[in-house]
């Protein structure tokens, strides 16, 4: 999927307009159809504002990554990634465990 593509399948999934995105972005409409066509590419500065208004990363966006990452979920590893050694230690096991569970069930 081409830059372009990927830009005109989140926009979509998020009910924005071309206009609405170019707004938000910073720009108009008519650049975000001229990026959604691939006639040009945005900057690494808007590329990113368009990732960031998507609400996905910039390596899914331009499709260096195949996995959306949850901004959500993200955000509590980050939180997680910040705490002390030993909390990490305990809430990292205690993951593990519950992981190891849902496998469990679905393979039942």
């Amino acid at each position: 999927m081409t830059l372009g593509q990927q830009i005109t399948k989140l926009r979509k999934q998020k009910k924005l307009s071309q206009n609405d995105l170019g707004k938000k972005v910073g720009t108009s409409g008519d650049i975000i159809g001229r990026y959604e066509r691939d006639e040009v590419n945005p900057s690494v500065e808007v590329a990113s504002r368009i990732a960031n208004v998507l609400e996905v990363s910039l390596d899914f966006l331009i499709g260096k990554q195949n996995i959306e990452v949850d901004r959500q979920l993200l955000k509590r590893v980050i939180e997680v990634q910040q705490m002390n050694d030993e909390d990490r230690e305990h809430i990292l096991y205690t993951l593990d465990a519950l992981i190891k569970s849902v496998k469990l069930k679905s393979i039942a």
